[in-house]
């Protein structure tokens, strides 16, 4: 019983940590929007911008995504966390379809 009480003990301490580290996305409309490069996960081409109103966009790049920074076309490791950008978007079901990323600063 002792042991019962640490292990629940445990995982009550846990509960914050694992809500904390759990980022939720948000869906939106079609349209442009800007914010914040809040990650960038390199090997699945995708990133997470947060917006000016508080979502977390969850934009995995395709073929047709077009990544600009002065107008000029740039690679996916321009992008780093902290990043203002821009980023037009197509909502296809309950995802985001990235039509266009352009880096602001």
């Amino acid at each position: 019983m002792k042991n019962y009480k640490a292990i629940f003990a445990f995982l009550l301490l846990l509960l914050p940590f694992m809500y904390a580290c759990q980022q939720g996305t948000d869906v939106v409309e079609s349209g442009t929007y800007q914010g914040t490069v809040d990650e960038v996960e390199p090997a699945k081409t995708e990133i997470y911008v947060k917006t000016a109103d508080n979502k977390r966009l969850e934009l995995y790049f395709n073929e047709n995504t077009t990544l600009t920074r002065n107008g000029e076309t740039v690679q996916f490791d321009q992008l780093q966390k902290g990043q203002k950008v821009e980023v037009e978007v197509n909502k296809v079901g309950q995802r985001l379809e990235p039509v266009a990323v352009r880096i602001l600063e």
